[in-house]
């Protein structure tokens, strides 16, 4: 079994290998003709079930086919133009090029002694974005899982600065369009379920200011603490931008922790035409930032960024087996003193590459291609009868329903619009998401792929639209 271990005697092996498998995945991208298949879980999962892993195949090629079988076939492509669904990006290939160099050296992210240039890459990275956030000279950062783990690590920071012990005095201030991590965060970081304070939005689903600064007051009225104000640059249902710089002097004016939620808009900070949607977010205390939603990464590349590095001392802790109190002194640059987690992936590698190759400004045209892609989707979506366009988008996001002229009642039309997205996910010709404005069911576009036009989407909407009137059509024969 040593023949499979990776080092100077199976070089070769690993090249054919690894050759092999890319070779499969390029012939499927090559000829995948719709975002998915349509497979059902009751189809697929006695497939994988069968399957028993006590019985090895002893054979790459053999391995590979039953893959494809079980996965590559009907794996949800999001590189496909009629992907219009979740914060899924099609990836750039010098990012897919540094996953498999990362995956194959395997460092470790935690200390020095694992990782030696990979954590000098990482901590540039972080100082990179920090610039282009604009936090100033003392900024510091980590990469994280993703956005959910950097607004826990953020709130955990915030928690700690707000120097009290009694926790149920703590309150956090986010948008009723945040994510909602922030609310698990709090959860887990030991605050009670009164500990989030939810500030209405206005009609382009940015946290209204007004209503932010009578909660901080009233929240101070009450002997209670501000903990921190969530700001969110790109909600993922509206990719709305909140009100930063209103947001700021709030925070100031209350001592208040800020932290901004660019999960989704961080894309921004590369844009030649957009950067002004992000003013304010200089002001942030920390900043959230997935490069896996809008610079183009492989999953899973995101960070959690500060204005003041000493905050991060909040979740270092030291072992003797790993980094002793002593590196420190002899600055030894460990980045596990700064992360919530231990062993790390170098998901920096991917997106260094990816500035080395193509540069800032080749990521952010690639964003800015989706944005405006996003603009002629609204006018199309406001000029079609048949549909209901909930906000202009800020950024990528389209949210919308179906609303035929002949049904007036709305739950029915919520079924209708049920009815549209499963059938057409059951097609496979397309791939949509949904959610609820105002407790009634919508659908969503999330536009990621500048290879998406406005054709794509015109040709989608005619699919839903198709599909609803189906199942309307069918009801009224049931009716009747």
């Amino acid at each position: 079994m040593r023949s499979h271990l990776l080092n100077d005697l199976t070089a070769e092996h690993y090249r054919r290998s690894v050759t092999e498998g890319v070779e499969r995945v390029a012939a499927k991208l090559a000829t995948t003709d719709r975002p998915f298949t349509g497979v059902t879980v009751d189809d697929l999962a006695p497939r994988i079930e069968g399957i028993d892993l006590d019985a090895p195949l002893h054979d790459t090629t053999a391995a590979l086919d039953e893959l494809e079988d079980v996965y590559l076939r009907d794996a949800v492509y999001f590189h496909h133009p009629r992907y219009l669904a979740h914060l899924n990006c099609p990836v750039v290939i010098p990012a897919v090029l540094g996953e498999a160099v990362l995956s194959a050296v395997n460092s470790s992210l935690d200390t020095w002694d694992q990782s030696a240039g990979g954590t000098l890459i990482e901590r540039r990275i972080i100082d990179w974005t920090a610039a282009r956030v604009g936090l100033g000279p003392a900024a510091d950062g980590v990469f994280t899982s993703g956005g959910s783990q950097s607004n826990l690590h953020a709130l955990l920071l915030a928690r700690e600065e707000a120097k009290t012990d009694d926790l149920a005095r703590l309150r956090i201030f986010t948008s009723e369009a945040g994510h909602f991590s922030v609310t698990k965060s709090a959860k887990l970081l030991g605050l009670g379920p009164e500990a989030v304070v939810t500030i209405p939005v206005d009609h382009d689903k940015r946290m209204q200011t007004v209503a932010l600064a009578r909660a901080l007051q009233r929240c101070r009225a009450d002997g209670l603490v501000p903990m921190a104000v969530v700001a969110t640059a790109g909600t993922t249902d509206f990719g709305s931008i909140d009100p930063l710089p209103e947001i700021a002097e709030l925070a100031a004016q209350y001592g208040t922790w800020m932290h901004v939620d660019a999960a989704y808009g961080c894309g921004l900070l590369v844009s030649p035409t957009r950067r002004g949607l992000l003013t304010g977010i200089e002001r942030a205390d920390s900043v959230t930032v997935d490069y896996h939603k809008s610079f183009f990464q492989p999953v899973s590349s995101s960070a959690v960024l500060v204005r003041d590095g000493s905050t991060l001392r909040h979740a270092t802790y030291h072992a003797d087996y790993l980094n002793p109190r002593r590196t420190a002194a002899e600055r030894i640059p460990n980045q596990v003193d700064k992360s919530l987690q231990t062993t790390r992936r170098f998901d920096a590698l991917k997106l260094w590459l990816t500035l080395r190759v193509m540069g800032a400004d080749g990521v952010g045209r690639l964003f800015d291609e989706v944005c405006d892609l996003a603009r002629e989707g609204f006018r199309l979506l406001a000029a079609d009868p048949r549909f209901d366009v909930v906000v202009e988008p800020a950024l990528s996001t389209l949210v919308f329903r179906y609303v035929p002229a002949a049904v007036t009642d709305p739950a029915g039309i919520d079924r209708a619009n049920l009815y549209a997205r499963k059938a057409l996910f059951a097609s496979g010709d397309a791939v949509v998401a949904g959610t609820k404005v105002a407790d009634r069911h919508y659908l969503k576009f999330t536009l990621l792929n500048p290879e998406t036009t406005a054709g794509d989407i015109a040709a989608v909407l005619d699919l839903i639209a198709g599909h609803a009137e189906q199942y309307l059509g069918e009801s009224l024969d049931r009716a009747c």
